[in-house]
């Protein structure tokens, strides 16, 4: 962060450029490295890699003529699956070779990053400070260590070859300098769908640091001059919604509202974990339309002043203009306007946008301190400790990608009420061979879904009923009478939740909680529905006589019940009645558990 000296020479800067480079791929590797160790993971990497019989082949003749005919997890990105196809023919499906590619495609991105803004700016310590937060700050996790998020590293390194072919252009321009930066351009499109706000992006750097924008004309001139590219955007943007329809969600799924919401949030979240980068997950879950309003609001007000602030000061400063905007061009696909996929935010997608805040931040502090008497060691201080605290974080954080439960157990640990990461757990430790606790989770994970259902539907007695049978499972018996109660309250002739309450009322084995006269009630009820007389259900009735002392018609309601499962050739079910039968003539009720 702190200035070059006004008199450098050549030597001494190429020193310095070199040295600043080295340190760069140092820090990356020592943060990143630890992946190469790592395995895949059971989010994404299956349709990525390891069980996609494309891809998983290498380089075949009908793998090449999927590539450019077919999308791929639901995206087209031709040049990302080539180079997973690649890594499968060097590295077959041994996960290290992935990872390293990654890593080495992030370290190229970050050296890249360093050397085009220096050369935009001039400015060597505030471009070493960019590079060094954009290379090991925490929240490039994901997308480095994650080998389904190639697309991330791979676009970023034509993101900046663009930047860097562009440089060249505007310092001599010509058709063959165009050209290249045209084909960086097209290369980045086909690595990620948001490589469509690079053009944009090209004219903010137009602003500053380039300073080729000084009034309307030519604002409009250099608008001109990005049509060629705008034309490729659209272009790889048709086919990327062509590819995503089956991911995107509908307003009928996800209102306009609630998108907007989350967005707005959004912004402020990602922002936020900027300077505080705690709590990560590899899955948020969509809020829907359960954001505080004042949340929202706050967050908006936030955002609309940091804009007009940023507007306000752009003759005097103008990297503010041009950091925020940044931030706000690039991260804007991926806001959940257009909503693919289910999650509410993710780490991966501040990749590139988060470079915009730390350009922001590094000119501000490097312009506000100018006169400060102890400016260079105040500032070379305070950037050693950020990175320093960057590289700790992040280094902890990819620690958790080490494998699939690890992963999901942390991403469980910071946003309980997580479905996704609960069933992926549940997966994990299914292939791990610990069944038990992979039971235990898909019960938990699919409580989360229900609750999070009934935020957005609390009339949905189906789910109600559902969420009742899953707390009773867990042990929560009286959480789940009341989702039953409720759906009562909702449709009183809502036969699952008569029939599942008078079961619990008439045979659970804690006397606090069996009411016998409130299940014969109940019981006589769900019979009188249409279908009511269905052996389940007179099984039901007969259970809630017994347990309210009626023997006789308890007895005369369980033979009903024999009659009709002899009847539907029901054995199993048959030889249960027969047993509880047996009990009621001994005048004993039946008891049960729910299952574990």
């Amino acid at each position: 962060m702190p200035t070059v000296p006004a008199q450098t020479s050549p030597c001494n800067q190429r020193r310095t450029i070199v040295a600043v480079c080295i340190f760069l791929s140092v820090i990356v590797w020592i943060v990143f490295g630890q992946t190469v160790r790592h395995g895949f993971i059971n989010f994404d990497d299956d349709r990525y890699v390891y069980e996609n019989e494309h891809v998983s082949a290498g380089f075949t003749r009908d793998g090449l003529k999927w590539v450019l005919t077919h999308s791929h997890a639901s995206l087209w990105h031709p040049l990302t699956t080539l180079s997973h196809m690649a890594d499968c023919q060097i590295f077959g499906l041994k996960p290290a070779g992935h990872h390293f590619t990654n890593v080495l495609l992030h370290n190229i991105a970050a050296i890249l990053l360093f050397l085009v803004f220096a050369g935009m700016t001039g400015r060597i310590w505030q471009s070493a400070f960019v590079a060094a937060i954009f290379a090991i700050h925490p929240m490039r996790v994901e997308s480095v260590a994650w080998i389904a998020e190639r697309k991330d590293v791979l676009s970023a390194v034509f993101f900046m070859l663009t930047l860097g072919a562009y440089l060249r252009y505007v310092r001599a321009p010509s058709v063959a300098r165009y050209l290249t930066m045209s084909i960086f351009v097209a290369f980045g499109l086909m690595s990620k769908a948001t490589f469509v706000m690079v053009p944009l992006v090209l004219l903010l750097l137009d602003y500053w640091p380039l300073a080729r924008v000084n009034d309307f004309q030519s604002a409009q001139k250099r608008v001109l001059e990005k049509i060629p590219l705008f034309v490729l955007s659209a272009a790889a943007s048709l086919a990327t919604i062509f590819a995503q329809t089956v991911t995107m969600a509908t307003l009928e799924q996800l209102p306009l509202l609630p998108r907007l919401k989350n967005a707005v949030v959004s912004l402020f979240i990602y922002l936020g974990q900027t300077f505080w980068p705690t709590n990560l997950a590899v899955f948020y879950p969509h809020p829907h339309d359960q954001l505080n309003i004042w949340f929202v609001l706050v967050s908006a007000a936030i955002v609309v002043a940091i804009t007009l602030i940023a507007i306000f000061v752009r003759q005097k400063r103008p990297y503010v203009f041009v950091g925020w905007f940044w931030y706000l061009i690039l991260v804007a696909p991926v806001l959940g306007i257009f909503q693919a996929g289910l999650q509410g935010r993710a780490d991966r997608f501040t990749y590139l946008p988060h470079i915009g805040i730390t350009m922001l931040v590094t000119w501000t502090c490097s312009d506000l301190t100018r006169h400060w008497r102890n400016r260079r060691i105040v500032l070379t201080s305070a950037a050693a400790c950020v990175i320093t605290a960057s590289a700790i974080l992040a280094f902890k954080q990819t620690s958790y990608w080490r494998d699939s439960i690890t992963l999901w157990q942390h991403a469980v640990a910071v946003t309980p009420d997580n479905q996704m990461a609960r069933q992926n757990l549940a997966a994990a430790l299914w292939s791990a061979g610990k069944i038990e606790e992979s039971q235990r989770e898909l019960l938990t994970g699919a409580i989360a879904h229900a609750r999070t259902t009934l935020k957005d539907y609390p009339l949905d007695v189906p789910t109600h009923n559902d969420l009742g049978v899953l707390l009773v499972q867990k042990g929560d018996v009286r959480g789940g009478i009341e989702q039953w109660e409720t759906s009562l309250q909702i449709d009183p002739n809502d036969g699952n939740a008569l029939n599942n309450l008078a079961w619990l009322l008439a045979t659970y084995p804690a006397d606090e909680i069996r009411n016998g006269k409130r299940a014969v009630e109940l019981a006589k009820n769900a019979t009188a529905l249409p279908g009511g007389e269905a052996p389940l259900v007179l099984r039901t009735l007969a259970a809630a006589y017994a347990e309210a002392g009626d023997f006789p018609n308890a007895l005369n309601t369980a033979r009903r019940a024999i009659d009709l499962a002899s009847a539907q050739n029901n054995i199993s079910l048959l030889a249960t009645l027969r047993h509880e039968m047996e009990l009621y003539s001994a005048h004993a009720a039946y008891r049960e558990s729910p299952p574990q």
